[in-house]
């Protein structure tokens, strides 16, 4: 049990697949997703987690407008000690090189970490592909850019695949986890499918707890309970209750987790103490 425990809040506010259809309060926009990061930034927020979106509105791989959000949320208050992340991900093109663009971003445009899934998998409708050589190459990378990874965990075989990183070196403690748990083809919403992924997992890693769809709710009440916090966001899930009849907004997502941490004598830990902790 964590109670008492500062924790860290990470803000998943866009995604690659979510669109204004799927719910009206999805940030796709430049100036959107600047705004819900600044309104989740003054509840607490210390970390998040970028999709950049296209002028249609489709995910991007081009790092250009990656830059100038991180520009102008580093301009907010409090965004000048946020941990900023990028995704790589593997959703939209399996191929190293597009999705290595954004780890050569520089100056006030750095990222200070960078997603890294552990293994392909599989969503509802939908693929991930991270062959292993493309992730020990984005590891590579993001070790030589001096990006930290934000690592993804959907089941035990990627806590494992960790592991392998750290021998091989490319992986240095300590490592940050996201243990993404609802997952149709992934470890569900579940305390024990938690305990055994962490159990797993290389040691000196700090770890926050998500949820997809209906098992965020489960997944953050778990990351607050045993873990080091919890992601949390429109990029993970739409609906504020399981019946899906109230459309989520991200700062109503943080509003609810920090309810639940107050309950639990869990404050959010400051931005630069979470910098300490992650080596940044």
């Amino acid at each position: 049990m964590r109670t008492g425990d500062p924790f860290i809040l990470n803000l998943a506010c866009t995604g690659a697949i979510p669109t204004r259809r799927m719910n009206p309060y999805v940030p796709l926009r430049h100036d959107e997703i600047v705004d819900d990061v600044a309104c989740c930034l003054e509840m607490g927020v210390q970390m998040v987690h970028l999709h950049a979106r296209d002028a249609k509105g489709n995910h991007t791989g081009d790092p250009d407008p990656y830059g100038r959000l991180i520009e102008a949320i580093r301009r907010l208050p409090g965004g000048g000690d946020a941990v900023l992340c990028v995704t790589t991900s593997g959703r939209h093109g399996a191929g190293f090189e597009d999705r290595a663009r954004v780890l050569d971003l520089d100056g006030g445009a750095r990222p200070d970490m960078a997603s890294l899934t552990l293994s392909s998998l599989n969503f509802v409708e939908s693929a991930s592909i991270n062959e292993p050589d493309t992730i020990r190459r984005l590891a590579g990378r993001m070790r030589e850019q001096g990006i930290k990874p934000e690592l993804e965990v959907f089941d035990l075989g990627m806590a494992n695949f960790a592991r392998v990183l750290c021998k091989e070196g490319l992986l240095t403690p300590p490592l940050y986890v996201n243990v993404l748990l609802g997952n149709i083809a992934g470890a569900q919403a579940d305390a024990l499918h938690l305990v055994a992924i962490l159990a797993a997992l290389p040691a000196d890693c700090v770890v926050s707890v998500s949820g997809i769809g209906r098992g965020q709710l489960t997944a953050n009440s778990l990351g607050l309970l045993m873990a080091d916090g919890v992601r949390v966001g429109l990029e993970d899930n739409l609906w504020l209750d399981i019946a899906r009849n109230h459309a989520a907004s991200n700062p109503a997502l943080i509003a609810r987790i920090l309810r639940l941490a107050a309950e639990l004598e869990r404050l959010p830990a400051s931005r630069r103490d979470v910098r300490q902790i992650l080596g940044l």
